[in-house]
């Protein structure tokens, strides 16, 4: 594989489990949403009273928009979720892929960077993603209610320099989290982490 600076990458590909959709947060957005509402409905729509269907396609749309709306808040491009039950259980989980245009200061090297992410952070780790030096980064969060934050939750990121022949085109953040049980290390959330770490090693490129 060549090394990541002899490339210009223009977008990703990033293949996701079974049961999991992708919402493009720049366009196509309710397009998106809608398929997924119209597939879960069908899936219920013979185990319901059709006004039960039709209940559960509006709570499903509200959950799915008040999720792109957060996704959008961070900057999101795209959206990825579990739309179908694992082992009879839809998990509280969400990835959303971000896109930071960072402009590099005159003699600081994408290594520093690197170094600058990862000091004084016993949660964070060098990786390599695609051919791409990452850093992965680990933590749970507590419940504050406050802010709305009714559990603890886990979330794990990873950052990857995109990669570039010429000046410093960025990175992109990919996030995982979850609920999981609602103990963040619990083995039940530390499978779902594993399966998010699965996915990472599916992320490619696409260049040029």
């Amino acid at each position: 594989m060549p090394p990541a600076d002899t490339r210009n990458a223009f977008g990703y590909t990033l293949v996701i489990p079974p049961g999991w959709a992708r919402i493009p947060l720049r366009d196509g957005t309710q397009e998106a949403v809608k398929k997924i509402v119209d597939e879960a409905a069908e899936r219920v729509s013979g185990d319901l009273p059709r006004d039960k269907v039709a209940e559960a396609r509006l709570e499903l749309y509200r959950r799915l928009n008040t999720s792109v709306k957060e996704a959008r808040r961070r900057d999101g491009v795209d959206l990825y979720l579990p739309v179908e039950p694992m082992h009879g259980y839809l998990i509280a989980a969400s990835i959303i892929v971000t896109k930071l245009d960072t402009a590099q200061h005159d003699g600081v090297s994408r290594q520093d960077v690197l170094k600058q992410l990862l000091a004084g952070s016993a949660d964070s780790e060098p990786v390599e993603v695609d051919g791409s030096a990452a850093v992965r980064k680990e933590r749970a969060m507590p419940a504050d209610v406050e802010k709305g934050v009714e559990a603890p939750s886990k979330h794990v990121d990873y950052l990857v320099q995109v990669p570039s022949s010429g000046t410093d085109s960025g990175w992109v953040v990919v996030s995982f989290s979850t609920l999981g049980d609602g103990n963040p290390e619990s083995d039940f959330t530390e499978i779902l982490v594993e399966l998010f770490d699965a996915v990472m090693t599916t992320f490619r490129w696409r260049t040029e």
